[in-house]
């Protein structure tokens, strides 16, 4: 969809945003707008604002939303690492480079189009082209996922998700030396009004609320290692955030830009720019069980390629 501007009238004042809105565009929800709105796809006056804004005569409203996905599915046979599987629910290794589910533009090569060739049966609770589905990771980054089987679980477990009961710990390399050996960052997140590409750190009530937790668990000249634990699910929130605080992740192009410029170390910055990938690893996830109630507990070792760059630098330290 391309950028629509809408400016309001003297009959528009007073109005919702959320609701104006879902009268104007009649083929989204008014829960898609919402989300929309929070994630900072819509701007008034070039602002980022909550659904319930009143709106007033003479703004302007700007609409950026991504450009609706294909309604096919295809089958593929790719390679999957399934770590577990029961009647109810899949865990997936999901390797860097492979997006999670198609989108704008992208109608194969994704986990999900693997999925449906391997598995008969999936959730269809996240919609025909997100079968099974329950949470995602960004292209990039490498690591565990869980998919459902049937609407049951999917149900189960995104109530978890929901209600912070999952334990998601991720490994990544940052630059810099981050000087706290442990760190709590609560900042909203939604699409940055300056780079609609880019989802930022927003200020005030903007965006949607996003907690990480961070521990340094190794430093070297130029690089700190460490272990990730988020709160919530938002958009790429531990890249924005850890950005946010200065220190991106390493080979993070889209908020680390130009990082690898400052890295002094000439072989060290070769390698950086020859890794291809985020060195962000989902390596750990727990989570209860949908039928029996077990916590069930996994880990997912780091790719050859991370553990290499490790060793680099620790020779180098």
């Amino acid at each position: 969809m391309d950028i629509q501007q809408l400016t309001t009238t003297n009959d528009d004042a007073g109005k919702r945003l959320d609701a104006f809105l879902a009268s104007q565009l009649r083929d989204l929800s008014r829960t898609r707008l919402q989300r929309a709105i929070e994630d900072g796809e819509v701007l008034i006056n070039e602002r980022a604002v909550k659904p319930s804004y009143k709106l007033r005569a003479g703004d302007q409203i700007e609409i950026d939303l991504p450009e609706p996905p294909p309604v096919a599915l295809l089958a593929e046979p790719l390679a999957l690492d399934i770590v577990y599987e029961d009647e109810d629910l899949i865990v997936v290794d999901k390797p860097a480079g492979m997006i999670v589910h198609p989108g704008a533009g992208i109608e194969s090569g994704t986990l999900a189009n693997a999925l449906v060739y391997h598995f008969n049966e999936l959730s269809g609770s996240a919609g025909r082209i997100r079968p099974g589905i329950v949470h995602r990771i960004d292209k990039d980054t490498s690591g565990l996922l869980v998919v459902a089987k049937n609407d049951a679980a999917h149900t189960k477990i995104s109530e978890q998700f929901h209600d912070r009961k999952v334990f998601k710990m991720y490994v990544a390399l940052v630059y810099g030396r981050v000087s706290q050996s442990l760190g709590d960052i609560e900042a909203n997140i939604g699409r940055s009004p300056h780079n609609r590409t880019r989802m930022a750190v927003l200020r005030g009530n903007s965006g949607r609320y996003a907690h990480t937790i961070f521990q340094v668990v190794d430093r070297y000249t130029e690089f700190s290692l460490l272990q990730v634990q988020i709160k919530t699910g938002r958009t790429h929130q531990i890249r924005v955030h850890l950005s946010h605080i200065g220190h991106p992740v390493v080979s993070d192009t889209l908020y680390g830009m130009g990082r690898d410029n400052t890295v002094q170390d000439a072989k060290m910055k070769k390698q950086v720019r020859l890794l291809g990938r985020h060195f962000l690893h989902a390596a750990q996830l727990e989570f209860t069980h949908p039928t029996t109630g077990e916590l069930l507990k996994f880990a997912s070792p780091m790719p050859h390629k991370l553990t290499s760059f490790l060793a680099l630098l620790k020779q180098g330290a």
